[in-house]
Protein backbone atom coordinates (compact mmCIF):
# COMPACT_ATOMS: atom_id res chain seq x y z
CA UNK A 1 0.00 0.00 0.00
CA UNK A 2 1.22 3.49 -0.80
CA UNK A 3 0.90 6.29 1.73
CA UNK A 4 0.73 9.97 0.81
CA UNK A 5 1.22 12.77 3.33
CA UNK A 6 -0.59 15.79 1.91
CA UNK A 7 0.02 19.21 3.39
CA UNK A 8 0.77 22.88 2.85
CA UNK A 9 4.38 22.55 3.92
CA UNK A 10 5.90 24.24 7.02
CA UNK A 11 3.87 21.85 9.18
CA UNK A 12 6.18 18.96 10.05
CA UNK A 13 6.47 16.97 6.83
CA UNK A 14 10.25 16.59 7.14
CA UNK A 15 9.88 15.31 10.70
CA UNK A 16 7.11 12.99 9.55
CA UNK A 17 9.47 11.31 7.09
CA UNK A 18 12.26 11.19 9.69
CA UNK A 19 9.85 9.32 11.95
CA UNK A 20 8.86 7.00 9.10
CA UNK A 21 12.51 6.12 8.52
CA UNK A 22 12.16 3.82 11.55
CA UNK A 23 9.47 1.77 9.79
CA UNK A 24 10.92 -1.47 8.45
CA UNK A 25 8.17 -2.58 6.08
CA UNK A 26 7.79 0.71 4.16
CA UNK A 27 10.22 2.97 2.37
CA UNK A 28 9.77 6.69 2.93
CA UNK A 29 11.01 9.95 1.46
CA UNK A 30 10.36 13.69 1.28
CA UNK A 31 9.75 15.39 -2.07
CA UNK A 32 11.56 12.58 -3.85
CA UNK A 33 10.11 13.09 -7.35
CA UNK A 34 9.83 16.88 -7.63
CA UNK A 35 12.11 16.93 -10.69
CA UNK A 36 9.95 14.47 -12.66
CA UNK A 37 7.35 15.28 -15.31
CA UNK A 38 4.56 13.26 -16.86
CA UNK A 39 3.51 9.91 -15.35
CA UNK A 40 6.88 9.63 -13.59
CA UNK A 41 5.92 12.48 -11.25
CA UNK A 42 3.64 10.20 -9.24
CA UNK A 43 5.25 6.83 -10.03
CA UNK A 44 6.17 5.86 -6.48
CA UNK A 45 7.36 2.37 -5.51
CA UNK A 46 4.95 0.05 -3.73
CA UNK A 47 4.78 0.19 0.06
CA UNK A 48 6.22 3.68 0.07
CA UNK A 49 5.40 6.69 2.25
CA UNK A 50 5.81 10.03 0.47
CA UNK A 51 5.49 13.50 2.00
CA UNK A 52 5.40 16.31 -0.56
CA UNK A 53 3.46 19.55 -0.23
CA UNK A 54 3.46 19.94 -4.02
CA UNK A 55 1.22 16.90 -4.36
CA UNK A 56 -1.69 19.22 -3.59
CA UNK A 57 -1.26 20.37 -7.22
CA UNK A 58 -1.20 16.78 -8.52
CA UNK A 59 -4.33 15.45 -6.85
CA UNK A 60 -5.94 14.55 -10.16
CA UNK A 61 -2.95 12.37 -11.02
CA UNK A 62 -3.03 10.75 -7.58
CA UNK A 63 -6.70 9.97 -8.11
CA UNK A 64 -6.07 8.49 -11.53
CA UNK A 65 -3.07 6.43 -10.40
CA UNK A 66 -3.94 5.38 -6.84
CA UNK A 67 -7.53 6.35 -6.04
CA UNK A 68 -8.83 4.38 -3.07
CA UNK A 69 -5.93 1.92 -3.07
CA UNK A 70 -3.67 4.34 -1.15
CA UNK A 71 -3.71 5.65 2.41
CA UNK A 72 -3.80 9.44 2.73
CA UNK A 73 -2.70 11.63 5.62
CA UNK A 74 -3.74 15.26 5.84
CA UNK A 75 -0.97 16.82 7.88
CA UNK A 76 -1.80 20.21 9.39
CA UNK A 77 -0.44 22.73 11.84
CA UNK A 78 -2.04 25.74 13.49
CA UNK A 79 -3.03 27.93 10.55
CA UNK A 80 -1.44 31.15 11.81
CA UNK A 81 1.81 29.41 12.79
CA UNK A 82 2.04 27.80 9.36
CA UNK A 83 1.44 31.08 7.56
CA UNK A 84 3.91 32.89 9.80
CA UNK A 85 6.55 30.32 8.89
CA UNK A 86 5.86 30.91 5.21
CA UNK A 87 6.35 34.67 5.59
CA UNK A 88 9.95 33.88 6.59
CA UNK A 89 10.38 32.18 3.20
CA UNK A 90 8.70 34.89 1.17
CA UNK A 91 11.20 34.98 -1.68
CA UNK A 92 11.71 31.28 -2.24
CA UNK A 93 9.94 27.99 -2.78
CA UNK A 94 6.28 27.30 -3.23
CA UNK A 95 5.02 30.54 -1.67
CA UNK A 96 6.97 32.57 -4.22
CA UNK A 97 5.45 30.42 -6.98
CA UNK A 98 1.97 30.92 -5.52
CA UNK A 99 2.18 34.69 -5.13
CA UNK A 100 3.90 35.32 -8.48
CA UNK A 101 2.48 32.57 -10.68
CA UNK A 102 -0.94 31.68 -9.26
CA UNK A 103 -2.26 34.91 -7.73
CA UNK A 104 -0.33 37.35 -9.98
CA UNK A 105 -0.51 41.16 -10.11
CA UNK A 106 -0.32 41.61 -6.36
CA UNK A 107 0.58 45.07 -5.03
CA UNK A 108 4.28 45.85 -4.92
CA UNK A 109 4.27 45.36 -1.14
CA UNK A 110 1.43 42.95 -0.36
CA UNK A 111 0.42 41.87 3.13
CA UNK A 112 2.71 38.85 3.52
CA UNK A 113 0.66 37.23 6.25
CA UNK A 114 -2.54 37.59 4.23
CA UNK A 115 -0.95 35.98 1.16
CA UNK A 116 0.50 33.16 3.26
CA UNK A 117 -2.87 32.51 4.89
CA UNK A 118 -4.51 32.51 1.46
CA UNK A 119 -2.02 29.90 0.25
CA UNK A 120 -2.71 27.71 3.28
CA UNK A 121 -6.47 27.96 2.82
CA UNK A 122 -6.19 27.13 -0.87
CA UNK A 123 -4.05 24.05 -0.34
CA UNK A 124 -5.95 22.71 2.65
CA UNK A 125 -9.30 23.12 0.90
CA UNK A 126 -7.94 21.30 -2.18
CA UNK A 127 -6.82 18.42 0.02
CA UNK A 128 -10.09 18.30 1.95
CA UNK A 129 -12.09 18.12 -1.28
CA UNK A 130 -9.84 15.36 -2.64
CA UNK A 131 -10.16 13.29 0.53
CA UNK A 132 -13.92 13.61 0.80
CA UNK A 133 -14.61 10.18 -0.73
CA UNK A 134 -11.39 8.38 0.20
CA UNK A 135 -11.75 5.13 2.15
CA UNK A 136 -8.34 5.19 3.81
CA UNK A 137 -7.40 8.53 5.35
CA UNK A 138 -6.68 10.27 8.61
CA UNK A 139 -6.14 13.81 9.87
CA UNK A 140 -2.80 14.43 11.54
CA UNK A 141 -2.08 17.53 13.59
CA UNK A 142 1.46 18.66 14.35
CA UNK A 143 0.29 19.77 17.78
CA UNK A 144 -0.70 16.18 18.67
CA UNK A 145 1.97 14.48 16.57
CA UNK A 146 3.04 11.74 18.95
CA UNK A 147 -0.51 10.57 19.61
CA UNK A 148 -1.47 10.80 15.95
CA UNK A 149 1.68 9.02 14.80
CA UNK A 150 0.88 6.04 17.00
CA UNK A 151 -2.54 5.82 15.36
CA UNK A 152 -0.93 6.17 11.93
CA UNK A 153 1.56 3.41 12.79
CA UNK A 154 -1.27 1.07 13.72
CA UNK A 155 -3.49 1.90 10.76
CA UNK A 156 -0.86 1.21 8.11
CA UNK A 157 0.41 -1.91 9.87
CA UNK A 158 3.87 -0.46 10.40
CA UNK A 159 6.67 -2.61 11.78
CA UNK A 160 9.90 -1.31 13.27
CA UNK A 161 11.10 0.87 16.13
CA UNK A 162 8.11 2.93 17.29
CA UNK A 163 10.00 4.46 20.22
CA UNK A 164 12.70 5.82 17.90
CA UNK A 165 10.04 7.11 15.51
CA UNK A 166 8.24 8.99 18.28
CA UNK A 167 11.53 10.47 19.48
CA UNK A 168 11.93 12.22 16.10
CA UNK A 169 9.02 14.48 17.03
CA UNK A 170 11.17 15.96 19.80
CA UNK A 171 13.71 17.20 17.23
CA UNK A 172 13.24 20.41 15.23
CA UNK A 173 13.82 19.69 11.53
CA UNK A 174 13.92 22.21 8.67
CA UNK A 175 13.33 25.25 10.86
CA UNK A 176 12.61 28.59 9.21
CA UNK A 177 14.64 31.62 10.15
CA UNK A 178 13.58 35.22 10.01
CA UNK A 179 14.35 36.75 6.59
CA UNK A 180 16.66 39.33 8.15
CA UNK A 181 18.48 36.95 10.49
CA UNK A 182 21.75 35.15 9.97
CA UNK A 183 24.19 35.65 7.15
CA UNK A 184 22.81 36.97 3.82
CA UNK A 185 22.65 34.26 1.16
CA UNK A 186 25.08 36.02 -1.17
CA UNK A 187 27.70 36.25 1.59
CA UNK A 188 27.23 32.56 2.36
CA UNK A 189 27.88 31.75 -1.30
CA UNK A 190 31.01 33.90 -1.36
CA UNK A 191 32.29 32.26 1.80
CA UNK A 192 31.64 28.80 0.43
CA UNK A 193 33.46 29.66 -2.81
CA UNK A 194 36.49 30.90 -0.86
CA UNK A 195 36.55 27.75 1.27
CA UNK A 196 36.27 25.48 -1.75
CA UNK A 197 38.74 27.36 -3.95
CA UNK A 198 41.93 25.49 -2.87
CA UNK A 199 40.33 22.09 -3.35
CA UNK A 200 39.04 23.18 -6.76
CA UNK A 201 42.63 23.96 -7.80
CA UNK A 202 43.83 20.60 -6.54
CA UNK A 203 41.16 18.77 -8.54
CA UNK A 204 41.97 20.44 -11.85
Amino acid sequence: MNVFVLCTGRCGSVTFVKACSHIANYTSDHESRVSMVGPERVAYPSNHIEADNRLSWFLGRLERTYGNSAFYVHLTRNREDTARSFTKRWDTGILQAYRDGVLMKLPAEPDRMAVSLDYCDTVDSNIEAFLRDKAHKMPFRLETAKTDFQEFWSRIGAEGDLAAALAEWDVVHNESRRPDSGTPRVLKKVGRAIREFPSALRNR
